[in-house]
């Protein structure tokens, strides 16, 4: 054996010794749950296995019919919503574990069932800090408000001890936004690295130029194309909605709705603007291939948020990553490589005009619109790629 084939043998060995490391990732949903944070932690469970590692996912019951299974990923599904039963099993295969092993905490207050009130996994998560537990805090705590009554700012209250709870168990700690990383950082114990580990797209991109052509021409009919990704929540529904309006009041585009929800967010918005009716489409729920393929044909994506764009906002990170250029809003929690990097169109929130306007002088600019595109995908790779999740998860001790 050569000396370089003795080198090269040396270094496969020690790359699989280093990867031979046991994660137990703990998520309150998983596909074919639905959620920003569903897809997320299946991205960085395929992530992981690909790099060589194990991954066991713990997630709540679930119909598993047409659930996609990955390579090097086990899903294993408890016994109820993190109650009692389900801390029990997790206690059994923690102790029973013969390789070294971390434990993943995605951790959002409300992801773990008892009404965003689980005292008792957040101190059996303080017990168990012997296993190396990272924790992801997707969300912190529910806001103090003092007009939304007592039970709201109880509840508030809960959740800083369930945050003080967790963060005293996790060895690191990750933050999806930096502007939550000294509030975390209050709540864990002292010396506790706290990271920003930005969130990536959840939907791989799919190369398929004649797919997305005709989408193109069957939801646009001849128009140009406007998209929404996203599961229209109560917050951020009547943003998309009135910047709809006012958009189809200036140009003669045609809007595309897409993911969870939109087929009631459509109905919604034709039944208070039925004049929108033959132009405003939905896709509904689709397989992450089709969401590719649609978002793909769409020539630019509104994606208002009421806080503004910010580097947890995973339906801006898949337009981002399709080289899509994305109108989307600056509010309190939006970083300020938003506004330097000039990757997307910024509006005020709650400025539907303002967003409409944007997405109206990009559409009739298609120079702009392609330089806008390609700024986003360069951010995109360059801070929000999964390979830095996963490198960072891989290599911080």
């Amino acid at each position: 054996m050569s000396a370089e084939a003795a080198v090269a043998r040396q270094a496969s060995v020690v790359s699989a010794r280093s990867a031979a490391l046991e994660w137990h990732i703990l998520t309150g949903e998983y596909p074919p749950q639905s959620g920003g944070v569903s897809d997320y932690t299946r991205s960085v469970a395929r992530g992981l296995a690909a790099a060589g590692d194990y991954v066991v996912v713990w997630a709540p019951p679930a119909n598993e019919a047409g659930a996609l299974r990955d390579p090097g990923v086990e899903v294993r599904r408890l016994p109820d919503f993190y109650g009692l039963r389900s801390l029990r099993v997790l206690s059994s295969a923690l102790d029973g574990a013969t390789r070294p092993h971390r434990v993943l905490v995605q951790y959002v207050p409300h992801a773990f069932g008892w009404k965003a009130a689980n005292v008792p996994f957040c101190l059996w998560l303080r017990s168990r800090r012997r296993d190396r537990v990272w924790v992801m805090f997707h969300e912190v705590a529910y806001p103090f408000d003092r007009a939304a009554g007592i039970t709201r700012n109880l509840l508030a209250a809960v959740n800083r001890v369930m945050a003080w709870l967790v963060g005293g168990a996790a060895e690191r700690a990750f933050v999806s936004i930096p502007g939550w990383r000294a509030g975390v950082g209050r709540v864990t114990l002292d010396g506790t690295p706290v990271t920003w580990l930005p969130v990536p797209a959840a939907i791989t991109v799919v190369d398929d130029p004649p797919a997305a052509d005709d989408i193109a021409a069957r939801y646009g009919q001849g128009h140009p194309l406007v998209g929404h990704f996203g599961t229209y929540g109560d917050l951020i529904a009547p943003l998309v909605e009135s910047a709809i309006v006012s958009l189809l009041g200036r140009t003669d585009c045609h809007v595309l709705l897409m993911g969870h929800g939109s087929t009631d967010a459509r109905a919604r918005l034709v039944l208070r603007h039925s004049e929108s009716g033959a132009r405003v489409h939905a896709a509904g729920t689709l397989p992450a291939d089709d969401v590719s393929r649609h978002i793909r044909a769409c020539a630019v994506m509104l994606q208002p948020y009421p806080d503004g764009i910010s580097s947890r906002r995973t339906s801006a990170m898949t337009a981002l990553a399709h080289g899509v250029p994305v109108v989307t809003t600056e509010g309190p929690l939006t970083e300020s490589m938003w506004r330097t990097a000039d990757a997307v169109a910024l509006a005020p929130v709650g400025d539907a005009d303002a967003l409409a306007l944007m997405v109206a002088a990009l559409i009739a600019d298609p120079i702009g619109r392609a330089d806008l595109a390609g700024r986003g995908r360069a951010l995109y790779d360059g801070q929000f790629d999964l390979r830095h999740t996963i490198a960072a998860l891989r290599c911080s001790e």
